[in-house]
């Protein structure tokens, strides 16, 4: 461990968040970018894996120019996408953050907010789409591109992982996960202020969301979502391409229910 400051690690125990800076080089983040326009390209011309057209997208057509575009398991596009899960200076940081150094692969993911037509993305806890036992699981979120409130980049409100998880609000309205939008109104949060190749880490209980990009800048991002070995899913989840890789240390967890799915 040692990657993250003293004062770093402070930041994020209080407000379940922490912008790390340098972590890739010029080269491979321009590498990375390169990969991720031509992969989005690729898939533009195929069936998109999953799009989100907003809450008030009304007759808009989840295929439309308003859409934030997603692909999932981008280590299986690509091989310059591992070259982010296994980047040493981002596994020493996420050791600082989940205090372990035996971490496992949840799963990957890329975003694509194209400009002035990005739809906004609820305020909401990661947590409602796969629970933990210990709540270990956080998020690394890699910024392509220079990123504020502007062209619909990460809002966050400070320390609510603190508060534990909220009603599931989307639950009962559709087929996403969000919180009460008066309660934790996107225009409420604060907004994430990040550099081109930034990573911000946070919690899965940390409510965050984004707002719309209104700018002429698309907002690129890639995540992954990792675990400490020795925790476990909560409940009957499905098992994502990848999930369980160890990405550091080793898998003192190999006899639980969720190992049992990938080595029996």
């Amino acid at each position: 461990m040692g990657h993250l400051t003293t004062e770093q690690k402070e930041f994020y125990k209080k407000n379940g968040y922490v912008v790390v800076k340098n972590v890739l080089s010029e080269e491979e983040l321009n590498e990375i970018s390169k990969e991720y326009d031509e992969l989005f390209a690729r898939k533009n011309q195929e069936k998109m894996e999953s799009s989100w057209a907003g809450s008030d997208a009304n007759d808009r057509k989840t295929d439309s120019n308003y859409t934030v575009k997603g692909i999932h398991n981008l280590q299986y596009h690509h091989a310059v996408f591992a070259s982010f899960l296994y980047n040493k200076k981002l596994l020493d940081a996420l050791e600082d953050i989940m205090e372990t150094n035996n971490i496992v692969l949840h799963h990957t993911k890329a975003h694509l907010k194209p400009p002035e037509k990005g739809a906004a993305y609820p305020m909401h806890q990661d947590y409602h789409y796969f629970p933990y036992e210990k709540d270990s699981m956080v998020a690394a979120f890699l910024h392509l591109d220079a990123s504020g409130p502007n062209n619909g980049g990460l809002c966050v409100y400070p320390g609510s992982h603190k508060l534990g998880p909220q009603e599931d609000v989307g639950a009962k309205e559709s087929n996403f996960h969000y919180v009460d939008q008066l309660k934790f109104p996107v225009d409420g949060a604060t907004a994430v202020l990040a550099d081109r190749g930034d990573v911000v880490i946070f919690s899965y209980l940390l409510i965050h969301g984004s707002p719309a990009n209104v700018s002429t800048r698309p907002r690129r991002m890639l995540l992954l979502q990792v675990a400490a070995a020795d925790d476990n899913p909560l409940g009957d989840q499905p098992v994502r391409p990848g999930q369980g890789w160890l990405l550091r240390g080793v898998n003192i967890n190999r006899d639980a229910s969720i190992s049992k799915r990938f080595y029996n």
